[in-house]
């Protein structure tokens, strides 16, 4: 027979009660991180990854670490290639927060919920946090109502993704461990043409040179010294004689062996 009518499971006041009591609870207990969503930028679509993404924001929002007695998983473990690191950790989130902060971010692959692959920067312990699953369905519809998420995580192996968000702390993370060679490489400080063009600093007769910007002297009155010479004094070059001259490889015999048959 249907349910008795008299007794409600779940009206929109209790659920909005329950609700409030829930971001209240995670307001007290929990930990304040940085959400920080990933942005796809070349995208694998046969094995599902994306070696590109970056991170161009970071969010701050508090959520509840479920594991009391220290991260989960195989922690540390020895692989044939060293020691490996596996700390997983259980944060909880309420929806609604979630929503009303993430509410402003365009580049979420799925914006109804947190996604797989974003990352979580836990500043209490200085580290990341890649999502793994998302587990919407816990507790399981008390009050007829499921009001947070479950977020179940990894420590992030870093492989040079782009992380700027704005966040020094974050960013600094990034920056002392990125090896991405674009991050030294010479940017053109005025062009010609659209493609652009180094601009030298000095100009001295028929030479240009590079200078560095905290030079301390005007170099555009200092002449170039050649030293050529000496190299070609050293090479045997500037003498009448061929015999001091340097090896040429090129010949048959550079090194004087007798060069017969018997």
């Amino acid at each position: 027979m249907p349910t008795n009518v008299y007794f409600d499971h779940g009206n929109t006041n209790e659920q909005r009660l329950y609700e409030d009591l829930i971001i209240e609870q995670l307001s007290i207990y929990g930990q304040d991180v940085y959400y920080l969503p990933r942005t796809l930028v070349n995208e694998d679509t046969i094995l599902g990854e994306d070696t590109s993404s970056k991170f161009t924001a970071a969010y701050a929002i508090e959520m509840y670490v479920e594991n009391q007695d220290g991260f989960e998983g195989e922690q540390e473990i020895i692989r044939k290639f060293g020691v490996e690191l596996r700390d997983d950790v259980s944060l909880v989130v309420s929806k609604s927060r979630w929503q009303k902060v993430l509410e402003i971010e365009n580049n979420l692959i799925e914006s109804s919920r947190p996604n797989e692959g974003d990352l979580i920067w836990f500043p209490l312990v200085n580290a990341f946090f890649e999502i793994q699953f998302v587990e919407h369905e816990q507790p399981f519809y008390q009050v007829n109502n499921v009001p947070v998420y479950k977020l179940k995580c990894t420590k992030f192996e870093y492989s040079s993704e782009e992380i700027s968000t704005g966040v020094a702390a974050i960013d600094d993370v990034e920056d002392s461990l990125s090896t991405n060679i674009l991050n030294y490489q010479i940017t053109v400080e005025s062009g010609t043409d659209t493609s652009g063009s180094i601009m030298m600093e000095s100009d001295i007769g028929d030479k240009n040179y590079i200078l560095l910007e905290s030079a301390p002297v005007d170099f555009s009155t200092v002449q170039a010294v050649d030293q050529s010479h000496k190299f070609e004094a050293a090479s045997g070059s500037t003498t009448a004689s061929s015999t001091d001259d340097i090896l040429d490889f090129s010949e048959r015999n550079p090194f004087g062996e007798s060069d017969f048959s018997f």
